[in-house]
């Protein structure tokens, strides 16, 4: 029989392994605020600008029209956002954070800390930034634009 690597050979399976664990951990969070990891994603892309349209969001996002229009109306319904039509062209519209989407992203952005401390805080600062410049190094080099939504 040929040889064959042990699934803990691959640096794939340690990133997956915490990244799971990190995903899951602030998904259950976020789901105690009523939103999705993805529905916080949406709106912390809308957080510092007055409004946008989903075109320019679904770019910023890395996601398609349809992914950003999906998440629209989730969040319309929640009352977390508003969609207003632009008054040059009828067919387009922006989207821009209501006051309680805006109320409810510093309690979002505290969990999403207080998740990065859980777990990162286990290494030293040295090794938090290490980590930190090789995944964005791996990203940069490979592309990878799509916010990580699920």
């Amino acid at each position: 029989m040929p040889p064959v690597s042990d699934l803990t050979d691959h640096t794939g399976y340690w990133m997956r392994m915490v990244s799971n664990a990190v995903s899951q951990e602030f998904a259950r969070k976020v789901a105690e605020e009523g939103v999705t990891v993805a529905e916080w994603a949406f709106m912390r892309a809308l957080y510092d600008v007055e409004a946008m349209a989903p075109s320019a969001l679904a770019e910023r996002m890395g996601m398609t029209k349809g992914a950003i229009s999906k998440l629209a109306d989730r969040l319309l319904s929640k009352g977390l956002i508003d969609r207003a039509d632009n008054t040059k062209d009828k067919r387009a519209h922006s989207l821009s954070l209501t006051s309680a989407g805006r109320a409810k992203l510093p309690v979002l952005a505290r969990l999403a800390d207080q998740n990065d401390a859980d777990y990162f805080g286990l290494l030293t600062s040295q090794e938090h930034e290490m980590l930190d410049r090789i995944l964005r190094a791996l990203a940069e080099k490979r592309g990878l634009k799509t916010a990580p939504t699920d």
